[in-house]
C-alpha cells in the first residue's frame, strides 16, 4: 500500500486548478453529493480512478431501501410507517447501529424517494414476493431484508421496502438496475454543471494546518494538485479489494469473491485516517449466500455437525453473514426432489448435488458427521413441519414441509461467498468526517461505503444504495455551505 500521508499546502508548488468542492469517487454517493453541492451554488469537480462513472453501483441489483409509505408502496397496497421502518432497521443493522443516522434516514425517506424520481429514476408499482436476489423486470418493490421472517416479523410490522429502478433486459451480475440508477444520477450531475475527470486517482490529501484544502491527483502517471476552497467529499468505496486491510480488520472476508471493483481499495478510508479521522465497524461486511435463495428457503442449512443454526427463509445476506462469520463457511445444504423441482420452476436454478441418497445414515458418512446427527435433525424438523411449526429456527409456515427421500446435499464448505465491506470512516448525519475525539475534521466529508453508515453491521439489500444516495446528498449540501 502506497503512502497516504497528507501534504502541507506549503509543499504544493502550483495548483492545476481550483474548485469549490472536490468529489473523490463517482458512484452513487459521489454523484449524489455532486448534485446537491452544485444545487448549493458550488463549483464542483469529481474524479474517479475508473474510465467512467458508476463504481460498484453500476454493477449492483439496484435496490434502494425506502419506506414509511412511499408512492410505490401505496400503489402496491402496502401499509408502512416511519416507526416500523426505524424499528426494523435498528434491529437488522445492529449490533451498534448509528441510531441518529437511522432516525434521519427513516424520517426523510419519502422526500428522498421524491428526489430520486426528480433525478429521473423510474419505478414500477408492482410487488415481487418470491425469494430471489433481484426482482425481475416489471417489478419495483420487494422484501430485501427478511422483514417478513423471524426474528424481525415479531419486532416490527413487516413491509417490503426494496425499491428497484425499472429496467428491461437485466443481466444480473453484469448490468442490472444499479446501472439505471447510476445513469440517471450521472446525467443529473452533468446537467447541474458538475465537471468529471476519469482515469484519475487521488493519492494524498493536502492540508493547511488541520484543514483539508485539496488533493494530489494522478492521471496516467502524471501528478498534479487541485485546490478545494470549501472542502472534499470522499466517496470512493470500501476496502474489499485490499487484502492487507482485510487481513488487518476483517480476515474472514479473505479468500472470497469481491462484489465491487478494483477501486474498492480502501485508499479513501486510509487518507481520512491519515488526517486524524476515526473509523467504525471495520470488521463488518456483507456476504451473499452461495446458493439460490429459492433453494435455500426450501432446504435445511446445516453446520459442520449437522445442526441447523438459522431460519433458512431470512434475508439471504443475513444467512450468508451467519454462515461466514459464525460458521467459518463450514456448512451444508440438505434438500429433496420437491425442493429441487420447485426451485427450477421458480428461478431456473439447476442444482448439482454433491451427494444423493435415500439413506440419511449414508449421507452422515459422506458428510463426516457423527452417527445419528443428520437423522435427528431431519426427524425433528419433519415432525414439527407436519404441524406447521419450527420451534428450532422459526421458519415461516409458508416454507415448512417435511423433506422426503431421496435427499440431495450441497457441500458448501469453503465455498466462495460474494463480499463487500461496510465499515469505514466515522461521519456525522451531515457527512462530516469525525476525528477520534468526535469533532469534525475541517474541510473533509465522506459518504457511501467509504463510511460506516446505515448498514453498520447487519445488512439488507438496498441499505447501501439508500445510504449512499441519501447521505451523499447531505454531504454535498454540507460541503457546499463551506
Amino acid at each position: 500500500m502506497s503512502s497516504v500521508a497528507p501534504l502541507q499546502a506549503s509543499e504544493v508548488g502550483d495548483w492545476a486548478f481550483e474548485t469549490d468542492v472536490l468529489i473523490v469517487g463517482f458512484g452513487a454517493a459521489g454523484a449524489s453529493a455532486s448534485i446537491e453541492a452544485a444545487a448549493g451554488g458550488a463549483d464542483v469537480h469529481a474524479v474517479d480512478a475508473a474510465g467512467g462513472w458508476g463504481g460498484a453501483t453500476a454493477m449492483a441489483g439496484g435496490s434502494i431501501y425506502l419506506g414509511g409509505g412511499t408512492p410505490i408502496q401505496r400503489a402496491c397496497g402496502v401499509e408502512d410507517t416511519v416507526e416500523a421502518m426505524f424499528a426494523f432497521l435498528r434491529a437488522a443493522t445492529g449490533p451498534d447501529p448509528d441510531e441518529a443516522k437511522l432516525a434521519v434516514y427513516c424520517e426523510n425517506s419519502l422526500e428522498h424517494f421524491d428526489w430520486l424520481v426528480r433525478c429521473g429514476v423510474p419505478f414500477e408499482p408492482r410487488l415481487w414476493t418470491e425469494p430471489s436476489w433481484e426482482a425481475p423486470s416489471g417489478y419495483g418493490l420487494m422484501f430485501t431484508g427478511g422483514e417478513n421472517a423471524y426474528p424481525f416479523a415479531d419486532i416490527a410490522a413487516p413491509a417490503p421496502r426494496g425499491h428497484v429502478p425499472a429496467m428491461t433486459n437485466k443481466k444480473p451480475g453484469e448490468q442490472s438496475a444499479g446501472w439505471v440508477l447510476m445513469k440517471h444520477l450521472a446525467d443529473t450531475a452533468a446537467d447541474a454543471g458538475v465537471h468529471t475527470h476519469y482515469n484519475t486517482r487521488v493519492g494524498r490529501l493536502v492540508v493547511d494546518g488541520d484543514r483539508v484544502v485539496g488533493a494530489e491527483m494522478v492521471t496516467f502517471g502524471e501528478r498534479s494538485f487541485v485546490k478545494a476552497r470549501r472542502g472534499l467529499v470522499l466517496s470512493a468505496g470500501g476496502f474489499g479489494a485490499n487484502e492487507a486491510m482485510l487481513a488487518q480488520h476483517s480476515p474472514r472476508l479473505l479468500g472470497n469473491h469481491l462484489t465491487g471493483t478494483d477501486g474498492d481499495d480502501g485508499s479513501a478510508i486510509r487518507m481520512g485516517q491519515a488526517v486524524g479521522a476515526a473509523v467504525r465497524h471495520m470488521e463488518a461486511g456483507q456476504t451473499a449466500f452461495p446458493a439460490d435463495p429459492a433453494l435455500l428457503y426450501r432446504s435445511l442449512l446445516l453446520d459442520r455437525h449437522g445442526n441447523r443454526f438459522i431460519n433458512e427463509d431470512g434475508y439471504p445476506g443475513r444467512v450468508g453473514q451467519a454462515s461466514l462469520f459464525r460458521q467459518d463457511r463450514q456448512i451444508f445444504l440438505l434438500y429433496d426432489d420437491t425442493a429441487n423441482e420447485e426451485t427450477q420452476q421458480a428461478s431456473g436454478y439447476v442444482v448439482e448435488p454433491t451427494w444423493v441418497s435415500d439413506d440419511l445414515a449414508e449421507l452422515e458418512t459422506e458428510m463426516g458427521l457423527a452417527p445419528g446427527a443428520l437423522t435427528a435433525t431431519v426427524g425433528l424438523y419433519n415432525a414439527a413441519a407436519e404441524k406447521g411449526e419450527d420451534p428450532v429456527c422459526h421458519k415461516s409456515a409458508r416454507w415448512l414441509r417435511p423433506l422426503k427421500p431421496p435427499y440431495g446435499v450441497l457441500d458448501l464448505r469453503n465455498a466462495m461467498f460474494s463480499i463487500f465491506t461496510t465499515g469505514g470512516l466515522h461521519t456525522s448525519v451531515h457527512g462530516e468526517v469525525l476525528s477520534l475525539d468526535g469533532d469534525p475534521v475541517p474541510g473533509l466529508y465522506a459518504a457511501g461505503r467509504t463510511t460506516s453508515g446505515i448498514p453498520a453491521w447487519g445488512y439488507c439489500s438496498g441499505t447501501s444504495l439508500g445510504d449512499s444516495t441519501f447521505f451523499g446528498r447531505r454531504a454535498g449540501r454540507a460541503v457546499a455551505s463551506g
